[in-house]
């Protein structure tokens, strides 16, 4: 392009430009090859454009001349510029010989759980600035104990202890009372059950004192402090901090090394109530059993009646259906999925091909021109005497690969390496699990089938295959996200079968936050073992005490709502599409799939959109005692449940509680004929006053969904209305869980209320709660 065509384009450009009102910061990417000659570099041609539209932007009413603003001039990893544009100069800017792409800038941190910005957390809007990030609000971690020297239980910049606090700080071997602080309220410890099931147990830590890190874990998830500059071995580096960093934390210790006991749990919940917290959060759980013999469904029933929130993980068992723990309508049962991050090794082929694996390896290394192995019997990786005759096995690569057939485990695999005193490997996975584990003993790769076709014909085609590696590479937007994690148990909950269970999904894959400085976080080799102030933990586990300091928080902004109330807020506001505006999937038995609510609940929580729900679905103490005398219990497992005089209020029986979600079920074995179901549902308006919502319906698979009626009309603040939902619905030969929602979309207004609705087969191993 010539100069005089180049300045011509320039000057018809400047008619385009108007009074610039809102400006950002934009990043263009440009085809450098329509760079005039007359320039001498890349920079001058980049000025040369910003400059022209400066001199032709008009002033605005005010006298200020805004003008364009270079920023950045890019020629290596990109070629093009950042700038400060108004609107219409980015749309000038794009009929620009040359031009390729732009996008606003984005905010890039440094992250660690990174978990607030994947919801959308923000310190200036939304829920966080709403309820102070918790400010106040007790949050009763029952697990295994809190190191309380971890920098995330620093109480920097809190008020004192909430005057509403009762509980204490016991205590015990290596923990004094002055271990608690202004965030760290509470630590108490449990054991008597423990000690009674085997006197000749001696305990290693008979305090509130973590040793095994899970506690610390989840206490740091739910509500620790800010922390800069940490990581785990170099991967997702940045700032800690929890879901509600200034809410209160008491912890109460119930599960030890030596042993974890019912008892001890009943009793740590039993205190944590009394002691005055909010929220309880509880990631352990049983298989299902009647409810007059499930002791957490029971507590969780009292602390309910108390006004306090038992959040509590799905359980570990996915993902078959049926495998749910805390499964009860009074548990906030929280799934797993994962976020948009994840953590790689990039191996370089002597070919040059790159190409990138999830990679964990904890240690800052770098692997240069090491001999790549495909040795066919000894591609599966079984036996580390395999190895013993391999030339320069230490700066050998191996390729590992096995089938489902094999029964033989990435992890299995990995260990091998690690005892063969090879280099490393590179692994082929079919398991997703793999890649929500930490375990990575050795340098390495995990990569798909697909990129191993691709190493495997170099390696066999090349006199002197070599490949190098790279680690610590965290990576930031990753999409789809989230997946439901497939370790993550699935609904329906064979404790009450009425209830589509989990209610809500949260993050739960290599969740980054606090870790005992004397507990091992990582191994390489067979037994050298690193520590770390912070660890990766994958879980159910992780996702719950997500879902506990969002609750908080709620609580903090409403402290007048009940249980019920923050767990509709919480799920009707959900979100139920990944970050490509897709429907989120799941995979199942290597199927990957849209997932229903037995997988993800309501779907992914959105905690801004919760403070403010439109609608909720409350139900009372009493709501829940008259689903207990809808069920077929004696008076003595009745009292079990709901104590003492409660089986006088059975005047109002029902098995219809007023959740924010549907289910039907039909007989996998049966004639599939129609079949109908009909719920009953109450809503209150907690919006700013009068309002009008019309229903949106979304029916499963094989079904068809009536409401009655269909517009709710709200004359004021807090006034309820009800509606029925009938499903009409058959199975299906595929035997499979479909699901649905009604939403109720405000007219003239921004709230939307979405409830799931799944039509699922019965199981045959599904329990008779009173039975």
């Amino acid at each position: 392009m010539s100069l005089l065509t180049f300045s011509w384009y320039l000057l018809c450009l400047s008619l385009f430009l108007g009074t610039s009102a809102e400006r950002s910061t934009y990043i263009v990417h440009l085809d450098k090859s329509f760079m005039p000659t007359i320039f001498a570099s890349h920079h001058n041609w980049h000025s040369s454009i910003i400059d022209t539209i400066k001199i032709e932007t008009p002033t605005t009413q005010n006298g200020h001349h805004p003008v364009p603003k270079l920023l950045y001039s890019y020629d290596n990893v990109l070629h093009g510029f950042s700038a400060v544009l108004s609107k219409n100069e980015f749309e000038a800017l794009k009929k620009s010989p040359g031009f390729l792409s732009a996008y606003k800038d984005r905010t890039v941190e440094a992250h660690t759980t990174h978990t607030p910005e994947f919801l959308k957390l923000n310190p200036t809007s939304g829920l966080w600035p709403a309820s102070g990030f918790g400010q106040d609000v007790i949050i009763g971690v029952l697990d295994s104990g809190v190191w309380p020297e971890s920098a995330s239980f620093r109480d920097d910049g809190l008020s004192a202890i909430p005057k509403k606090w009762k509980g204490i700080c016991k205590p015990g071997i290596a923990f004094n009372s002055s271990l608690c602080n202004r965030k760290l309220i509470g630590a108490n410890y449990f054991n008597k059950g423990l000690l009674a099931s085997d006197p000749t147990i001696i305990l290693s830590m008979n305090s509130a004192r973590d040793m095994r890190g899970h506690g610390t874990h989840v206490a740091s998830i739910a509500a620790g402090s800010f922390v800069e500059g940490v990581s785990y071995f170099g991967y997702a580096p940045g700032t800690a901090r929890g879901i509600a960093p200034r809410a209160r934390i008491a912890v109460y210790k119930f599960s030890f090394e030596e042993g974890t006991v019912t008892s001890d749990l009943i009793a740590a919940m039993d205190q944590a109530v009394a002691d005055g917290v909010d929220i309880l959060q509880l990631s352990y759980g049983w298989g299902s059993m009647p409810l007059y013999e499930d002791s957490v469904a029971i507590a969780s029933f009292g602390a309910m009646m108390k006004g306090v929130l038992v959040t509590a993980s799905a359980g570990n068992n996915g993902p078959g259906m049926g495998t749910i723990s805390n499964g009860v309508p009074w548990i906030f049962t929280v799934a797993s999925g994962s976020i948009d991050r994840s953590f790689s090794g990039t191996l370089t082929l002597g070919n040059g091909l790159k190409i990138t694996g999830f990679s964990l390896f904890p240690v800052r290394t770098t692997i240069k021109d090491f001999v790549l192995v495909n040795n066919g019997s000894l591609s599966t990786c079984d036996s580390a005497d395999d190895y013993a005759q391999v030339p320069n096995a230490a700066r050998s690569i191996m390729i590992c690969y096995s089938t489902a057939q094999e029964d033989l485990s990435v992890s299995d695999q990995m260990g091998v390496i690690s005892e063969a005193k090879v280099g490393g490997a590179l692994y082929v996975y079919g398991d997703p699990d793999v890649l929500s584990s930490k375990f990575f003993p050795n340098p390495g790769v995990v990569i798909s089938s697909k990129d191993w076709e691709k190493v495997t014909k170099y390696a066999d085609n090349s006199a002197k295959p070599k490949v190098s590696i790279s680690f610590q590479e965290t990576s930031i937007a990753v999409k789809p996200a989230p997946v439901v994690s497939a370790f993550s148990s699935r609904g329906p909950s064979l404790s009450y079968l009425s209830v589509a269970k989990p209610d809500i999904m949260a993050p739960g894959e290599l969740i980054l936050a606090a870790w005992p400085s004397n507990v091992s976080a990582a191994v390489i080799g067979v037994n050298t073992f690193l520590d770390s102030d912070y660890s990766l933990l994958t879980g159910t586990s992780m996702a719950a005490p997500h879902i506990s300091g969002i609750a908080a928080m709620l609580k903090g902004v409403h402290p007048d709502w009940s249980p019920s109330a923050i767990r509709s807020a919480i799920m009707t506001t959900a979100n139920p599409l990944d970050n490509t505006g897709k429907p989120i999937k799941t995979t199942d038995f290597l199927e990957t799939k849209v997932a229903t609510s037995l997988a993800m609940g309501a779907g992914l929580v959105d905690p801004n959109r919760a403070v403010d729900p439109g609608l909720i679905y409350d139900a009372t103490p009493q709501d829940y005692v008259n689903l207990l005398c809808s069920m077929n219990f004696t008076e003595k497992q009745f009292k079990t449940i709901a104590r003492s005089s409660a089986k006088r209020k059975c005047s109002n029986p029902s098995d219809d509680i007023n959740y924010p979600s549907f289910i039907a079920l039909f007989d996998p074995y049966g004639d599939y004929t129609w079949m109908e179901q009909t719920f009953r549902r109450t809503v209150t308006n907690v919006g700013a006053g009068a309002a009008k919502y019309k229903a949106k319906v979304k029916a499963p698979k094989n079904s068809t969904i009536s409401i009655s009626p269909q517009i709710l009309v709200f004359e004021k603040k807090n006034q309820k209305q009800d509606y029925t939902l009938t499903i009409r619905y058959k199975g299906i030969a595929e035997d499979q869980a479909q699901s649905g929602s009604i939403t109720w979309v405000e007219k003239n207004g921004h709230h939307t209320v979405r409830s799931p609705i799944v039509v699922a087969p019965a199981l045959d191993e599904a329990l008779d709660p009173s039975s």
